[in-house]
């Protein structure tokens, strides 16, 4: 099997709120650390990652780099199907066709559309070769919307791609079709916090991959775990222990283990379906930065 950071694009989704960003982000540190010139694209008005980096708000549409090997791209759905659809035109004027009913009709009923273009222009990125005039990426890390949104995402060259047979539509849907089937150059790659709903959500992207794309998830990472500090056995001593002071402890340290057991049942119940599961631990600081952020690409390195 191709290794993870050696495909062409490293699909990143999962719950809401579980941490996709950060780990996607981390993972993007991690391969152009290790040399690779990588892109992390957000798809939306987000561009957290300019934000991260003390940035002004990137344009959309634009790749920034951010620092060494490492750049970043926030797409916007809307501006990107009017550019392609533009480009599609020919000398259609950007602003005719913005302001036109057709193409207000077109956006809102034209199935997978917008998730189509985006995918395209992901696409273009992840096919691009480095040493040409326009220079290439060696890694395209796609954080994807939450999984819902990212299977309809991903299936938009079947759902779109079923209206035109032939010409340069025809031919954008096969290119991404054959890119997100490929499992050479796409890996996917779901990120959880260690619960019983996040984990179930993990299933469901399982399944939806393989009904929709004919394939799985490359690998899980597990966001947020903590440590195992005791055993129940040391929990329940320090419970009986007479001293008022030592009690409020002992409830503390029953609630940080109740928790932490709660969670490893979850990491069990993934690994017992066969996931590759990837951890990591829970970060004890209010805001996450770069610092943060560089250690879980180091904790990632270990197991990428």
């Amino acid at each position: 099997m191709t290794p993870l950071l050696a495909r062409r694009l490293l699909v990143v989704t999962g719950k809401g709120g579980a941490g996709k960003t950060t780990v996607a982000t981390a993972i993007g540190l991690l391969a152009a650390g290790r040399g690779q010139r990588t892109i992390v694209v957000e798809v939306g008005h987000q561009d957290r990652l300019s934000l991260l980096y003390s940035r002004a708000a990137a344009n959309p549409g634009r790749e920034t780099r951010l620092q060494g090997d490492l750049w970043s791209l926030s797409i916007d759905p809307d501006r990107a199907l009017l550019e392609w659809l533009q480009a599609l035109g020919g000398r259609i004027s950007g602003r005719l066709l913005a302001t036109s009913s057709t193409f207000r009709y077109f956006a809102a009923a034209a199935p997978g559309a917008k998730e189509l273009v985006s995918m395209v222009k992901i696409c273009e990125l992840a096919e691009r070769e480095r040493g040409r005039a326009s220079a290439g990426y060696d890694l395209v890390v796609l954080d994807a919307p939450a999984t819902g949104h990212a299977l309809g995402m991903l299936e938009s060259p079947m759902t779109f791609g079923s209206i035109p047979r032939v010409g340069p539509v025809a031919a954008h849907t096969e290119r991404v079709r054959a890119l997100l089937a490929d499992p050479a150059r796409t890996g996917y790659l779901a990120v959880a916090a260690p619960s019983q709903t996040a984990v179930t959500e993990v299933l469901e992207a399982q399944r939806g991959l393989h009904e929709r794309l004919g394939r799985g998830l490359d690998a899980v990472v597990v966001n947020g775990l903590l440590p195992r500090r005791f055993s129940e056995g040391e929990v329940r001593q320090a419970e009986e222990l007479p001293d008022p002071v030592a009690r409020s402890a002992a409830q503390a340290a029953r609630a940080v283990h109740d928790r932490a057991r709660s969670q490893h049942n979850q990491l069990a119940r993934l690994k017992r379906r066969r996931f590759t599961v990837l951890t990591v631990p829970f970060q004890f600081c209010a805001e996450l930065d770069l610092d943060a952020l560089r250690g879980i690409a180091d904790h990632l390195a270990r197991k990428l």
